[in-house]
């Protein structure tokens, strides 16, 4: 009797080990027993194995564990990135460049936005005999330019300062041609290239504009002219600080770059597509 009462005592602790064990891993108590299996005659109880095979619980993901998830592949992103990050920005900065090798061209056409720099790559270029013209864009005119000119006031426009600064570094104001419309966008000036190597009967051009603006603007000028058998080729300037390797280390770069990925993701959706 002692003995079986023993049993009995043992049987119970199992159980309530194996219903604490349950709660702590988050699943049902169990009392070791299957009802369905369990047989009762004559006040004797017997059990029968049920042999067909178990399927395993399918888990779900609770609030806790798809925070820690989330936790850990911030962690593996950051540390990827803290990594890898010279050699992802140099890519970012490099894929902005696009650079030829040049050979002799009928047009150079000097882009608008940096005169300085842009200009004086279109000089060397000149100089070099790699083409006879140059074309310099017209910028609109700032707002409060009319009322400037009403009080007597001449506010020299942009290609007028370019010009100007083209004849001083050698190139005759004959070879410089001057676009009396006004252009607003990297397309604008495409467009009114169009038209004029149109009229000029002109194959080849040569395209002068900064590192990080020639990707943009080989594009917009391929779309523009690719059904006039128009050869373009690209220019960056020489005269610039930018630097694809560490372009990041300085604001004004690290400010131009995104902006000019900006452009671009904006002129890929509304003209290459």
């Amino acid at each position: 009797m002692n003995t079986s009462l023993s049993g009995i005592n043992m049987g119970s602790e199992r159980n309530s080990y194996a219903r604490d064990l349950s709660k702590w891993l988050g699943g049902e108590p169990s009392t070791g027993e299957d009802p369905g299996n369990r047989v009762e005659e004559e006040g004797q109880t017997e059990y029968h194995v049920d042999n067909r095979p178990i399927e395993p619980e399918k888990k779900k993901f609770s609030g806790p564990n798809l925070l820690k998830w989330a936790i850990f592949l911030i962690l593996i992103i950051y540390t990827l990135v803290s990594y890898f990050h010279a050699p992802i920005l140099k890519s970012a900065g490099s894929y902005l460049v696009v650079k030829h090798s040049l050979k002799k061209a009928d047009l150079i056409v000097c882009l608008m936005g940096d005169p300085v720099e842009r200009g004086l790559e279109a000089a060397d270029l000149y100089r070099e005999g790699l083409a006879p013209y140059i074309f310099i864009g017209r910028e609109e005119l700032p707002d409060g330019i009319e009322t400037l000119n009403e009080r007597g006031v001449r506010f020299p426009e942009s290609r007028d300062l370019l010009v100007m600064m083209l004849k001083k570094l050698g190139v005759p104001g004959l070879a410089c041609l001057v676009s009396d419309d006004f252009i607003d966008s990297t397309m604008g000036e495409a467009r009114a290239v169009k038209d004029f190597v149109r009229d000029k009967g002109y194959r080849s051009i040569i395209i002068v504009t900064s590192s990080i603006h020639t990707r943009r603007a080989f594009l917009t000028f391929k779309k523009v002219l690719e059904k006039d058998d128009v050869e373009v080729l690209m220019a960056p300037s020489r005269h610039t600080k930018f630097k694809p390797d560490d372009w990041w280390k300085t604001r004004r770069y690290a400010k131009d770059v995104i902006i000019e990925y900006e452009k671009l993701v904006y002129y890929t959706f509304k003209y290459f597509w």
